[in-house]
């Protein structure tokens, strides 16, 4: 029971895909993989859906309800599906991939007439990514930690473009940088995930990944120097890293049923780690309460997730920085964010192993 309690939590806590809930361009990512248990030679395989609706602005933590207010907001309309696969090699080595496929619906005025409001979109495939992960035991069985080590491949379009209803007509031209499919970035994505059983129904979990990415700038034209002069060094889109941490416990219900409650943040830094960072980014972080539930049946298993924004900071970025220094005058761009995200997880696990 133990073990099925600490392989229920694992799968809970980190088999969501986390992505930005908003401008800030964060990449479909999860932490850890999802795993029903550790048989050695199995499969498992999931279907992870994902949407959000993102128009509420904020420069550092303070909101700009007058966007709402006037119509003069920017709305994401994001909705994804993560398919991913997970192979079990032995008890303590895992391997796994994500492949992301995504449809966003972006609307604005800025970006086209500035009188009326029309519609970009992007689609396709996203950045894949390929993990592995080494598991061991602590305190006699009751701490798991996983290990993770792995890529994200710049398999995405990080310059899709769209139809533009400018002053000057219709111009095609690259989509913003939140609603690019990919990067164009190859990632180096670090992870550690813990569990701990603390009775026959309690478990503790805690989640942490940092991506680094080894792109400065993708030279995607972003077109905002065409707003103003002064936003010359954001004519083109940065590739920059991403972080998460969650942590939180959850409570079993008769072996099937798992009810969760935890915290996360999410987002993109200032700086990347390694490297320059130049280029134009929306970096910040989301800071949210995330509530989930669990049901397994036999070999499949079914999660709902909702993650609930309790605070959004749009962080100044370097190029706001450049500006500011450059013309003295204060400078911190602003960043749409959304109110919630939901995440459906369906997993299946083969009933024979294989090879």
């Amino acid at each position: 029971m133990t073990r099925y309690l600490l392989l229920v939590i694992l799968f809970v806590s980190i088999s969501q895909y986390a992505f930005s809930q908003g401008c800030i361009a964060i990449k479909n990512m999860s932490c850890g993989i999802s795993s029903l248990d550790n048989s050695p030679k199995t499969w498992q395989f999931t279907a992870n859906y994902r949407y959000f609706r993102s128009y509420r602005h904020f420069s550092g933590t303070e909101e700009h309800p007058d966007r709402v207010a006037n119509n003069t907001e920017v709305i994401n309309n994001d909705n994804s599906l993560i398919i991913g696969g997970t192979y079990t090699i032995n008890n303590r080595w895992t391997v796994s991939a994500s492949v992301p496929f995504i449809y966003i619906d972006r609307s604005s005025l800025y970006e086209h007439d500035r009188i009326n409001r029309y519609h970009s979109s992007s689609h396709g495939l996203g950045d894949i990514r390929l993990m592995g992960y080494y598991s061991s035991r602590l305190f006699s069985g009751k701490s798991s930690v996983m290990y993770g080590l792995g890529f994200k491949l710049p398999t995405g379009n990080y310059n899709f473009k769209d139809d533009f209803h400018t002053v000057n007509g219709i111009e095609r031209r690259p989509v913003d940088q939140s609603i690019q499919p990919g990067d164009g970035g190859l990632g180096v994505v670090t992870e550690i995930n813990l569990g701990h059983h603390l009775s026959e129904q309690w478990t503790l979990y805690a989640n942490a990944l940092y991506m680094f990415n080894s792109r400065n700038t993708n030279g995607t034209r972003t077109f905002r120097e065409t707003l103003s002069p002064i936003l010359a060094n954001e004519a083109i889109m940065s590739a920059p890293d991403q972080y998460m941490v969650r942590l939180g416990a959850q409570f079993s219900v008769k072996g099937k049923l798992g009810l969760s409650l935890g915290g996360r943040i999410e987002g993109i830094p200032v700086r990347d780690a390694i490297g320059k960072s130049d280029g134009f980014r929306r970096p910040g972080y989301i800071v949210s309460v995330e509530p989930g539930a669990t049901y397994q049946h036999g070999p499949h298993s079914f999660n709902v997730n909702v993650p609930f924004a309790l605070v959004r900071n749009r962080q100044q970025s370097v190029t706001d920085r450049e500006t500011e220094i450059a013309t003295g005058n204060p400078r911190h761009g602003d960043a749409a964010f959304a109110d919630y995200l939901l995440s459906l997880t369906y997993a299946y696990k083969l009933s024979k192993k294989v090879f």
